[in-house]
């Protein structure tokens, strides 16, 4: 679908302070830093001012969560995709997409399997 390629382009060619601005404002700076995997929030705001990189395993966990916010923002609205990345989740037994990004090597691939499900029905 035409949204999914669009997020796909972005999350990849957005420059990593875009990514961790965006996933920032629509997450909040502790839920991106929790599944970025870093303890100090601060450090976020560091990456979108450019001033501090993320390790390689934070920015791909950041641009997974930037890619599935895209996408579900474009269907829906941005304040839809922050309450998704927090609720449970039943494609995830139940837990919150946030978490299995933040907990599993391949948590990125099971949200955006859970997204995907989400947009497609609405």
């Amino acid at each position: 679908n035409r949204q999914l390629q669009q997020a796909h382009e972005q999350a990849v060619r957005a420059p990593i302070t875009e990514v961790a601005t965006y996933v920032q404002r629509v997450l909040g700076q502790r839920w991106t830093a929790y599944l970025a995997g870093v303890s100090d929030a601060k450090a976020v705001g560091k990456w979108a001012k450019g001033t501090r990189k993320p390790q390689p395993d934070s920015e791909r966990k950041l641009r997974d969560a930037y890619q599935i916010a895209t996408l579900i923002a474009l269907v829906d609205d941005e304040e839809t995709a922050r309450v998704w990345f927090a609720g449970m989740n039943p494609v995830l037994d139940h837990r919150a997409p946030a978490w299995v990004i933040a907990n599993f090597d391949d948590g990125g691939d099971r949200a955006m399997e859970a997204a995907l499900a989400f947009v497609a029905n609405g």
